[in-house]
């Protein structure tokens, strides 16, 4: 169920509950596996918002056609299941508070890549409140397992604590205050005093770390830093194994990383050393410059990491795995069947406040999202490959990310780039304001699910951008029968 509760600092949260009053629980399956969920909403009700509601006949559920603060549905984000009704359907769903129990029916591909996925309530207008509140879960599929001790990390952001919900704590005259609280599985890591979590670890053990950025807002550029002595630090490095759920190549899995960029939604799974017995060390997130007009998002320590002998061992002990690298290999060889180019703007550029959100595609006119649209944005051909070209023409960073698909970066800024990754959430920097090109990142977008046939979302997923109308609908149709 999905509850909501206001702390000692005025803050609206949100979370899921189970039956067995686990919070978020993480969902741990495996491809093939049937999951039932019964999603019931014990939000209070709250009055309708014009220009969020949807008067489409295809309502899944029978409060669709009111979307309010209090309306709320699920997306399975990053998993290659049906964009339909009672699984991964987010444009026509919306449980209302006093509505019976909705019922979410999917079944795990059996090629569903093993790896870090994530639920979280999708409801246009009102996802970045909800998320921004706490509502989030992890869901693992099985299948990389390292034989290590693992940890699972969730990352949240929430709001600041007695500033107003409305109010914009990046402005101009007060650049040394982040715009957004940050949390470690639920954790809060609070400005001004910024306490971070304690971890407790064992020395100079190899670990598995699951890492999910569930924030709204907020990027996290992740980097463990070790100190030997008081003078002396080492940037840890860290050995990667997934990235959005998939696991990565050997020529990606090779390169010894210092630091890990997660954009808003994106998630990174890794093997790390442990420091010796005694040595300091922390987990922190770097400042990440998102532009004159975007968010401010601060350095800041998320653990100190305390290594001690007798520290206790971590439930989370995983057999090793006998999977092997990324399924979807050669993306770059095959043939194309058309290429797009979209692009994020805005208006006004400053200021902050009221400002309208687009994604557009090639020459159309920019608009925000609507929910009563009667045809998609786009069509693609299920079976299909198309490469999308994507501008940011903006002055802040967005993140790109669609449902139901994963897509391999194949250039950046027109340079080419060999990288075996497969994504679902990339971020694109800002623009400066004066240069005559725009930052800009082709992908090679994975059409060839017969799963995902159907209509679903594509949209930035700093989910104030999103509600704000970031975001286009595409519908996958059916491949060509050769045969008629």
């Amino acid at each position: 169920m999905l509850r909501t509760s206001v702390d000692v600092y005025g803050l609206t949260l949100y979370c899921y509950v189970s039956n067995d009053n686990v919070e978020s629980p993480t969902l741990r399956v495996k491809p093939g596996d049937e999951i039932v969920l019964i999603l019931r909403n014990d939000l209070p009700p709250a009055d309708a918002v014009p220009g969020h509601h949807h008067t489409s006949t295809k309502a899944c559920t029978g409060g669709a056609g009111k979307m309010t603060a209090s309306s709320t549905n699920l997306h399975f984000h990053g998993l290659g299941i049906p964009p339909t009704c009672h699984q991964d359907e987010v444009l026509h769903t919306a449980v209302q508070p006093g509505d019976p129990a909705f019922e979410y029916r999917i079944e795990i591909p059996p090629n569903q890549p093993p790896g870090l996925y994530w639920y979280h309530p999708h409801p246009h207008g009102f996802s970045e409140r909800q998320v921004l509140g706490g509502a989030s879960g992890a869901m693992i599929v099985e299948g990389i397992e390292q034989g290590l001790t693992e940890r699972v990390l969730i990352l949240r952001d929430q709001r600041i604590g007695g500033v107003a919900e409305d109010a914009d704590s990046s402005e101009d005259d007060r650049p040394s205050i982040p715009t957004l609280d940050l949390s470690l599985n639920y954790v809060p890591i609070m400005f001004p005093l910024y306490k971070p979590a304690v971890m407790l670890v064992r020395p100079n053990q190899r670990e598995f770390w699951r890492v999910l950025n569930a924030s709204a807002d907020t990027f996290f550029d992740l980097q463990l830093l070790y100190w030997p002595d008081k003078n002396t630090q080492i940037e840890q490095s860290v050995e990667v194994v997934a990235v959005d759920g998939v696991p990565v190549g050997k020529d990606y899995a090779s390169v010894a990383r210092k630091s890990v960029l997660l954009p808003p939604g994106s998630r990174v799974e890794f093997v790390m050393t442990t420091p010796p017995a005694g040595m300091y060390a922390q987990l922190l997130t770097k400042r990440y410059e998102n532009g004159p007009v975007g968010n401010t998002d601060s350095y800041r320590v998320l653990a100190n990491i305390r290594s001690l002998s007798d520290a206790p061992s971590v439930k989370e002990t995983t057999p090793p795995s006998s999977a092997k690298g990324q399924p979807f290999s050669g993306l770059t060889s095959l043939p194309v069947a058309r290429a797009r180019t979209l692009y994020f703007s805005e208006t006004p550029a400053h200021p902050k406040q009221n400002v309208s959100y687009f994604l557009t595609a090639g020459d159309a006119k920019p608009k925000v999202f609507d929910m009563n649209a009667t045809k998609p944005d786009l069509t693609a051909v299920q079976g299909t490959l198309e490469d999308w070209t994507i501008e940011n023409r903006t002055q802040e960073s967005h993140v790109f990310h669609i449902h139901q698909l994963h897509f391999q970066l194949i250039e950046k800024d027109g340079v080419r780039m060999n990288e075996s990754a497969l994504r679902d959430t990339i971020e694109l920097p800002f623009w400066d304001g004066k240069s005559t090109t725009y930052p800009r990142i082709k992908l090679r977008m994975d059409f060839r699910n017969p799963n995902i046939v159907g209509t679903f979302l594509y949209h930035c997923h700093i989910l104030e951008h999103e509600d704000g109308g970031m975001m286009g609908s595409i519908e996958v149709i059916p491949a060509p029968n050769p045969s008629h």
